[in-house]
């Protein structure tokens, strides 16, 4: 620094910050060797706080508004300082402008999937992003914790520290709450404001405040979004069956507007309509949706019988009823099916001896 720009210091006696950027959280003020004149005017306006320090230590801290700085204005600095003769001379002190208004549209997300367990989908893997906002609580805290001797601070060198705190309480709220991953849409904001409320203490310490927490998306991964739009598009469709049929219909009306294509847009059509009443049959015989599949038929069982002394057969129930009708089948014939050792007496078969009891007794002579 020259020697005009050394006089221009020590006789320039207004200290003050306009800040043209919006990234900016603490400015520290050059001064040449960190000279301020005694008297000097200290401008701080609104959504700022000035702070001086003193040989490495953090003295008076000034609120919005004009300043003179003086012995009786200055209680801390002066003890530091132990001046005998009040400030007669110029005094050293470095002074920080720290910003207090809102940093808006901070960015957080997950670097990485979280891993949760769903009740709906087992283990699962989510993404999540949103923004925040903080501003600066307390200067003292924040210069001694966070920003030390830096002559200008900004929201990049801390955000990445703030996004990990964010992320990783993240992961244990979602995970404490069990809300099934369906319905986190749905509770964007509570688990924001959740978030919020659980996140702040942390912030504290660093001499900030989480003012809000936004959640924008959580977002599953990509093949169990993709099965989720096939499960989707199977609820919009409905009925399978009349869907085929429109598609089919689609396929006539844009064979017909292309008559050189006939030929091969009538295989098409021919192709779309074996499929269509296959689809269809499949549809009719499924039921409904959700309606149960009846069980096959039952086996009927197949019976043989000694007929005048030979083998006929084999019979039905319903036709060896009729041979009883007819009266050549009685309880005393033998009779045989699959399964049976031998042949016995039809009588004495569960299933054929109540047909005999229909048959009306001989008529007397």
């Amino acid at each position: 620094m020259g020697l005009w720009d050394k006089l221009k210091g020590e006789l320039i006696d207004i200290v003050e910050w306009l800040d043209a950027t919006n990234d900016t959280m603490v400015y520290r003020f050059e001064r040449y060797q960190n000279e301020i004149k005694n008297g000097a005017q200290l401008v701080v306006r609104e959504g700022q706080i000035a702070a001086l320090v003193s040989e490495g230590r953090l003295a008076d801290v000034y609120p919005p508004g004009t300043h003179t700085l003086q012995t009786r204005n200055m209680p801390i600095l002066s003890t530091l300082m132990g001046w005998k003769y009040g400030f007669n001379s110029p005094f050293k002190a470095e002074v920080y402008f720290v910003s207090t208004r809102r940093f808006t549209d901070l960015k957080w997300g997950t670097k990485n999937p979280i891993m949760l367990r769903d009740a709906e989908f087992g283990p699962l893997r989510l993404r999540a992003f949103g923004t925040y906002e903080t501003r600066v609580q307390d200067a003292g805290v924040f210069i001694r914790q966070i920003v030390g001797t830096d002559g200008r601070f900004t929201t990049d060198e801390i955000t990445d520290q703030l996004r990990n705190l964010i992320v990783s309480r993240f992961a244990d709220i979602v995970g404490e709450a069990k809300i099934p991953a369906l319905d986190l849409a749905a509770n964007y904001e509570e688990l924001g404001n959740f978030l919020t409320a659980r996140i702040r203490p942390d912030f504290e310490a660093y001499g900030l405040e989480l003012t809000k927490l936004l959640v924008e998306n959580v977002s599953l991964p990509e093949e169990v979004e993709k099965a989720i739009d096939k499960r989707t598009s199977m609820g919009v469709v409905g009925n399978l069956g009349a869907y085929t049929q429109f598609q089919a219909a689609n396929a006539i009306e844009a064979a017909a507007k292309n008559p050189s294509g006939m030929a091969g847009g009538g295989m098409a059509i021919g192709a779309g309509f074996a499929m269509a009443n296959q689809m269809g049959q499949t549809m009719s015989q499924a039921g409904p949706a959700g309606a149960a599949t009846p069980p096959p038929l039952p086996h009927t069982v197949q019976f043989y019988a000694a007929i005048n002394g030979q083998q006929a057969g084999p019979f039905d129930p319903g036709a060896l009823q009729q041979r009883i009708a007819d009266g050549q089948v009685t309880a005393d014939s033998l009779v045989w099916k699959e399964g049976m050792g031998d042949w016995v007496r039809a009588g004495d078969v569960p299933e054929l001896a109540r047909l005999f009891t229909k048959v009306p007794p001989p008529i007397q002579k």
